[in-house]
């Protein structure tokens, strides 16, 4: 039976709430396949014309939500920027052949086109890490168009707290790998996550104010009992309303935390640097930088325990 085709909105801006699942049994996403999943995504939505909303990675499956943009208002100089990033490995491409822009930028508006790089390129990494062949996802990816505004906001809920469902975690921004994780322990580090979160009246609000109004919708729907996994604590909630679901410094700092015990070294950027080199190996960038962890002063690290010891 032919496959139908997928729903895609043409020459203009649409939300869309995308899932694919692995072929393999169990949990087979551990940190270190999280962290590159994520590393990944990030790459190829910084080419493509894709702003991502939201995004959670579990153990054998992730959502992605994006709004994807048509072709115009990309310049030629901007598709050639988009271009270095793309081959950024590659010193032969340093630059887009003639009449390539134009299949470029085309084709950095293709939502499967996205996922499949995605999905491809996670791929070789796993089979590759993990010494097998083979098919690493299952069917083709699932797909959905949002309605902005109201709909939006609970997309983006649904998603943020597939950890917590899980029982994975007590507050949804406890989950590292997921929009409102991101958001809390990185500060959106690289202004990776767009701030759309289908508010009224966004454009109107600070920064803080958009992510304080959707934590507290998170939290709030959160807590509503159901029989589709766990809900957030009633406690919890009470605290986080005592707060007006703000972060405080000490919480702030407790998210971070995870660099004391996920990190290969830690310390001023002098130490981390001058003990990477004495650690690292031939197959290492020994000037590979450290990482300020932010809400630490003079605070820098380089998280690559998960990759050496496979944890």
């Amino acid at each position: 039976m032919p496959r139908s085709p997928r729903l895609v909105v043409e020459g203009e801006s649409a939300v869309y709430h995308l899932m694919s699942r692995t072929a393999l049994d169990g949990f087979v996403l551990g940190d270190a396949e999280k962290d590159h999943l994520l590393q990944v995504i990030r790459h190829f939505t910084s080419i493509y014309f894709a702003d991502v909303l939201g995004f959670c990675i579990m153990g054998n499956h992730f959502h992605l939500v994006v709004r994807m943009h048509p072709d115009e208002g990309y310049s030629d100089t901007e598709i050639q920027r988009r271009y270095a990033l793309y081959y950024q490995d590659d010193e032969t491409k340093d630059s887009p052949l003639p009449g390539q822009i134009a299949m470029l930028r085309y084709k950095w508006q293709q939502l499967s086109e996205m996922m499949k790089e995605i999905k491809q390129s996670f791929s070789r990494y796993y089979n590759k890490r993990h010494n097998r062949r083979g098919f690493f996802w299952g069917e083709r990816f699932k797909s959905v168009l949002v309605e902005d505004g109201d709909t939006l906001i609970n997309c983006l809920a649904y998603v943020d707290l597939n950890p917590l469902r899980a029982g994975l975690v007590a507050r949804p921004d406890d989950y590292r790998w997921s929009s409102l994780g991101y958001h809390s322990q990185t500060g959106n580090k690289s202004r990776f996550l767009s701030l759309d979160f289908g508010l009224v009246g966004a454009e109107k609000l600070s920064v803080d104010e958009q992510l304080r109004r959707y934590r507290q919708f998170v939290y709030e729907v959160g807590a509503l009992p159901t029989d589709k996994g766990a809900h957030i604590d009633g406690q919890i909630v009470t605290q986080e309303q005592a707060r007006n679901y703000t972060k405080p410094p000490v919480d702030r700092f407790l998210s971070r935390s995870r660099y004391f015990t996920d990190s290969v070294i830690i310390g001023s950027r002098d130490f981390v640097r001058t003990h990477w080199r004495r650690w690292c190996s031939e197959e290492d960038n020994p000037d590979k930088n450290p990482v300020a962890v932010r809400g630490l002063e003079d605070v820098f690290s380089l998280r690559r325990l998960t990759e050496t010891f496979g944890r």
